[in-house]
Formats: structure tokens, sequence, C-alpha cells
């Protein structure tokens, strides 16, 4: 319905983040990092019944293979915890599995990699 003065109210597509997550907190960091990798568990081949639409687009992502929070994140356009907060409801519920990030290499010693240089230089000048 117009106003007088022509101006039209706009449907709100907006779910507030409280009411997609039903009140439920954080995940701790250590478990879901935005590194964190999360897929479908093979284990749970049927589809539960009783989850929300925001989950179920969650479950039917992660089913074609590894991603990573953020990645979840971006498909998504979630926010980011609202995502954390369901994948962490989906892993409580052993639907979903998650692979932590790979542990960043240590630095390789500096006195080594001259030695490496110095005997590259003898050997091709």
């Amino acid at each position: 319905m117009n106003g007088h003065d022509g101006w039209e109210p706009e449907a709100a597509e907006l779910v507030r983040p409280y009411v997609i997550t039903k009140g439920r907190g954080l995940p701790d960091e250590e478990h879901l990092s935005l590194i964190t990798l999360v897929t479908a568990s093979a284990e749970d081949t049927r589809r539960p019944v009783r989850l929300s639409p925001e989950e179920r687009s969650l479950l039917d992502l992660c089913s074609a293979g590894y991603l990573s929070v953020a990645e979840i994140a971006g498909y998504t356009h979630f926010p980011l915890g609202v995502v954390r907060i369901l994948l962490a409801s989906l892993m409580e519920g052993g639907h979903l599995t998650t692979r932590p990030p790979v542990a960043r290499a240590r630095l390789a010693d500096k006195e080594i990699l001259e030695e490496v240089l110095n005997g590259l230089r003898a050997k091709f000048g």
C-alpha cells in the first residue's frame, strides 16, 4: 500500500542472529577457528528432519567436501559468529566432522640455510 507521498515500505528480509542461533553462545575459538576445515559426517547418511533452514543450507554446503569456517561464512553471507554457532550445533548432533588446521611449520635454522647457500655457490659458482 502506497502512502500519500509515494513511499512504499520494504519488506524486512533480515532475521536477527539471536533467532537463527536460538540464543546459543559462541563456541571456543580453538574448536572452530576461521581456518578449521568442516565437512558432512560420513556416518550420517540420513538427513535430519529437525534442522532449521540455515542449518540445512550449511549441511548441504558441507556435503560437497572440506571447507573452512571462513569459506562457509562467505558462501552463505551469514555473520561469522552465526556460522560458528550453527556449525557447533551440527557438530554436537554428529552431522559434521572437523579437521583442525595444519600446524604452522617451524622456521628453518638460519645457519643451515647459509650452509646450503654456500654449498650451492661452491658447486655452481
